[in-house]
């Protein structure tokens, strides 16, 4: 599949970085203002309101779960990842913990810009995948309510395909979706079920 890329505006974007005071930070924010960010720093702690940022850079080096409010893999912003240390554990941390891109340290003259645009591309992309993933559980679980509420029907004697035309008359007559109409059949015999039960 070949993908197009989408080059976001990076003008007045915001981006958070969280990591102790020291050069890096500096040759960071160097480069960012220059692209067109704003950026704010934080250590120890990253706040709540920093999920508003565009972009979040860590410090795997010392950065721990605790410092971000929301588990691991869940990121609610792109994230690039500040390497120095090639320390196994460090490496698991940060596989553990998603980021969408990285920069090895010490930061350089280049490379901001495009782990920026990678972070956004990556992210934006685990993004529809997850979207695209609860959609199709959401129709596995309309479709199995469907034929839920055709086997209610056909155990009143009809065989499958009239129980079938039977609840799209429902759904038509009740002027709601055909899923919708399986599930209210489904919830109501689950009702009769807990008085008689």
């Amino acid at each position: 599949m070949i993908r197009r890329l989408n080059i976001p505006d990076l003008g007045g974007a915001h981006a958070a970085i969280l990591h102790r005071p020291h050069a890096t930070v500096v040759a960071l924010t160097r480069q960012l203002e220059a692209i067109g960010l704003n950026v704010s720093s934080y250590w120890p702690d990253l706040p709540v309101a920093a999920r508003s940022s565009d972009y979040l850079f860590l410090d795997v080096d010392t950065a721990y779960n605790e410092q971000f409010p929301w588990p691991p893999g869940r990121a609610p912003v792109p994230t690039i990842a500040l390497v120095g240390s090639e320390a196994p554990g460090r490496i698991e941390w940060l596989m553990n913990f998603g980021a969408d891109a990285q920069i090895l340290k010490p930061v350089g003259t280049s490379g901001v810009y495009s782990a920026l645009l990678i972070a956004r591309a990556t992210f934006d992309s685990r993004a529809e995948m997850a979207d695209s993933i609860a959609s199709l559980r959401a129709r596995l679980g309309q479709r199995q309510t469907v034929v839920r509420a055709v086997a209610l029907l056909a155990s009143r004697g009809k065989s499958e395909d009239a129980a079938y035309d039977q609840l799209r008359a429902m759904a038509m007559a009740w002027q709601i979706s055909f899923e919708d109409a399986a599930e209210r059949i489904v919830a109501n015999a689950r009702h009769q079920e807990s008085e008689h039960g």
